[in-house]
């Protein structure tokens, strides 16, 4: 078996990586690891390349976001090189799926859903862009269920159903109040939910006085998702949130390291209140 390379080097890139994925999976000259690799073996490997495209916008580092986003875009190729093997669908359907929906939830930049009548937009506020959205989704949904095999479809119709179970727990209580929250499901200001949130940790300090650690367990989990619940009622991402959370507690806790090294000690060394004393000077100095 051999490939033109001249002709393999006229190709669009995005071509040149279907037909070398193809390579990749050939069952006589192929590679042995990318042909043992099912769509659920990859789920692992995609959702490491997701985080490792937004730790690049995090950091603001283009060189590898350029270089992250190939690999992300590779995964997508991956799980459509293996259905397309199956006989389930290809790149092509892929990327024609997405086109359609973008064009069908667009009514105010496509009106009729007509390509052909971009330009002559609607004028809409985002909010109600997104109202539009959410009826659109909610139409393609129960569309969906009526597509799938028996097995796999639904026998109800319930505003959370097609909220994945497999998404990420912050992720995913996001998702399932903003989709609560579309049906009337919701407050109207920040205040009951602030007053939520004091309401879960009083129900955790009562846990906690009894030793309930079940209990425990399950207030800790409603703070939780109070929490986020503040987060989407103020406009914050709490995924975003908590990622600069952790990333001032790691700029803090080095700063602490190194200002001990440079006196001499190690941390285990320190008292409790000598840490705390360099903590709040490192939070005092901008980390």
């Amino acid at each position: 078996m051999s490939v033109d390379k001249e002709q393999f080097e006229k190709q669009r890139p995005i071509d040149q990586l279907i037909a070398l994925m193809a390579m990749l999976r050939d069952s006589d000259h192929g590679c042995p690891w990318d042909l043992k690799q099912t769509i659920q073996s990859l789920v692992p490997y995609t959702l490491e390349e997701a985080y490792e495209v937004a730790e690049a916008i995090e950091q603001n580092d283009l060189v590898e976001l350029e270089d992250e986003l190939g690999d992300l875009l590779f995964q997508v190729v991956f799980y459509a090189q293996i259905a397309g093997e199956k006989g389930n669908f290809d790149f092509d359907a892929v990327a024609r799926a997405i086109v359609n929906k973008l064009i069908r939830r667009h009514p105010h930049v496509f009106p009729n859903g007509d390509i052909s009548q971009f330009g002559q937009a609607q004028d809409l506020s985002p909010d109600e862009v997104v109202v539009n959205w959410e009826a659109i989704k909610q139409q393609e949904r129960a569309e969906k269920q009526a597509r799938k095999p028996s097995g796999l479809r639904s026998n109800r119709s319930g505003e959370l159903d097609s909220v994945p179970a497999a998404l990420p727990a912050l992720q995913r209580a996001v998702k399932l109040q903003q989709r609560a929250a579309s049906v009337g499901f919701d407050w109207s200001d920040t205040e009951p939910v602030v007053e939520k949130l004091r309401e879960e940790i009083d129900e955790f300090e009562e846990a906690l006085q009894e030793g309930d650690k079940k209990q425990e367990s399950a207030e800790l989990g409603d703070m939780l998702f109070s929490l986020v619940n503040l987060c989407r009622h103020r406009g914050v991402e709490p995924e975003e949130a908590l990622r600069q959370a952790n990333m001032r507690f790691t700029n803090r806790f080095v700063w602490v390291e190194e200002e001990l090294h440079n006196l001499g000690q190690q941390m285990p060394e320190a008292t409790l209140e000598e840490l705390d004393a360099l903590w709040n000077k490192a939070k005092q100095s901008g980390l």
